[in-house]
């Protein structure tokens, strides 16, 4: 079940804490390196090591990043300050992380589902570093059953943003839409690569239920580090039907933090939840507060790049119909809409710009975010234009993405020219008069048949005539022989 709102008189509440890894050069508060995959505590230093005596200078990239997220989520972006959040665990060096508490950088902001337009409040969304990594070797790779474990620190210090959002998703569908469309949104604006396979972007879960109705909220249990949005649709199902198990038998959901286990498809419990009282914050010493004027903001704001929703609303609005927003949705998740629109803007009708992009271009999407748009949309007007056939554009556009190149250029080492329209008539009547059979019942009714000519055609031109022409042509014969 992906909706399960009003289950057995009960309705989840659900609240989402998406962490984001910034995509910038160093780390937060040191010049190390910020580098996915490198040899284990290489990119380390004095201070992301907490050695005594370093002290950390704010990343400034990092801070015009997290506000470029808190503008794109319509957030208010406020002057904050850092606090540290004490707690223990073996893979955070200093025994405590640098984070922002009650003067965050962005609050009051909203995401829009696009399937169904319902807004998710956003509470805040606040910098912070990130913690090492802690492998656990041997077992099942969890620490109660582990030989021991290691330590990598090349993460500690890891600028981050914490993307919190308000208790206003209903679903496990409505909160695996919010977590695609918010790293979409990241990735579009620049401020992450939000890859959730290197755990550049993590979620942890807030589950509640109440019966349906109620204004009161459930006792909640989190679920900590959801890396794939399967992962996350299932825990959070899971966990719904973990909790209206024991509210609906008048037992109690004890508020916890929890794991989830892909391999037996449930949550775990890990530890009580903590409040925030039990991390002791306090206002970090050393760094002092940031500043936000007018100014800068709107500079910000003024550079921000079209966001997923703009960018889908652009190409519905190149078309004359209404047309099919999944599959708009699709091409601007794949980062393809450049294309699409640079087709339709230099003459390309819509429908075949969309289409030949969500097929061809889709196939290979890696090759084809490299295409020229320019070049692009020449290639679809040749075949718009008759230049080419459709088995012909396709070979190009192949080529192109292989090794690039012009689209006339390309066309004419293929030896692709478009064949006169008289030399495809000859051409199909001789195979209609080859094939008297199937002509006659193509001419009784039987449809079906063209593409049978067409491909006789296809056959002998080698892909070189167009498949309209080919139904032109079987048209006129056969009003002739009526």
């Amino acid at each position: 079940m992906s909706d399960l709102a009003g289950y057995r008189g009960y309705e989840p509440v659900i609240g989402l804490e998406v962490h984001c890894e910034l995509d910038t050069v160093t780390k937060m508060f040191c010049g190390c390196p910020n580098s996915f995959g490198d040899a284990p505590n290489t990119n380390i230093c004095p201070v992301c090591l907490a050695l005594p005596g370093s002290l950390p200078v704010v990343n400034e990239m990092a801070v015009e990043f997290a506000a470029r997220i808190g503008l794109a989520l319509h957030c208010e972006v406020r002057p904050s300050i850092f606090h540290r959040k004490n707690y223990f665990y073996p893979d955070m060096p200093k025994d405590y992380q640098i984070s922002q508490y009650d003067e965050p950088i962005n609050v009051n902001g909203w995401l829009e589902l696009p399937a169904s337009g319902v807004r998710i409040g956003i509470e805040r969304a606040h910098m912070e570093e990130d913690t090492g990594k802690t492998t656990h070797v041997g077992g099942g790779g969890r620490i109660h059953d582990s030989s021991f474990s290691l330590v990598d620190y090349n993460r500690a210090g890891v600028p981050l943003v914490e993307i919190v959002s308000r208790p206003d998703i209903r679903s496990s569908e409505q909160a695996r839409q919010y977590v695609s469309e918010l790293r979409m949104l990241l990735v579009s604006i620049g401020a992450s690569k939000a890859r959730m396979e290197e755990g550049s972007l993590r979620v942890d879960a807030n589950v509640s239920v109440r019966p349906t109705g109620s204004g009161v909220l459930g006792t909640r249990c989190e679920i900590k580090n959801l890396n794939s949005l399967r992962s996350l649709v299932r825990a959070i199902e899971y966990e719904i039907e973990r909790q209206v198990d024991l509210v609906s038998t008048g037992q109690v959901v004890v508020q916890q933090t929890r794991h989830w286990d892909e391999a037996g498809g449930r949550t775990i419990a890990l530890r009580s939840k903590e409040e925030a009282h039990d991390y002791r914050y306090f206002p970090e010493p050393d760094l002092v507060r940031l500043d936000f004027d007018s100014d800068r903001v709107a500079r910000i704001a003024g550079a921000l790049p079209p966001t997923p929703e703009q960018r889908r609303a652009r190409i519905i609005s190149l078309f004359d119909a209404p047309t099919g927003t999944d599959l708009v949705a699709t091409i601007v998740e794949m980062g393809l809409d450049v294309l699409v629109i640079s087709a339709i803007e230099h003459g390309v009708v819509p429908e075949r710009a969309l289409s030949r992009t969500a097929n061809e271009a889709a196939a290979r999407v890696e090759d084809a975010l490299n295409l020229d748009p320019g070049l692009y949309a020449r290639l679809l007007m040749m075949e718009q234009e008759g230049k080419l056939t459709p088995t012909q554009t396709k070979a190009v556009l192949q080529a192109m993405m292989d090794s690039g190149g012009e689209p006339e250029s390309i066309a004419s080492t293929m030896g692709f020219e478009a064949m006169d329209s008289e030399v495809v008539a000859d051409l199909v009547s001789g195979i209609v008069d080859a094939n008297p059979d199937e002509w006659q019942r193509y001419r009784d009714g039987e449809g079906k048949l063209a593409q049978f000519f067409v491909g006789q055609v296809m056959k002998a031109t080698r892909g070189k005539a167009s498949g309209k022409e080919v139904i032109a042509a079987l048209d006129r014969l056969k009003a002739g022989a009526k």
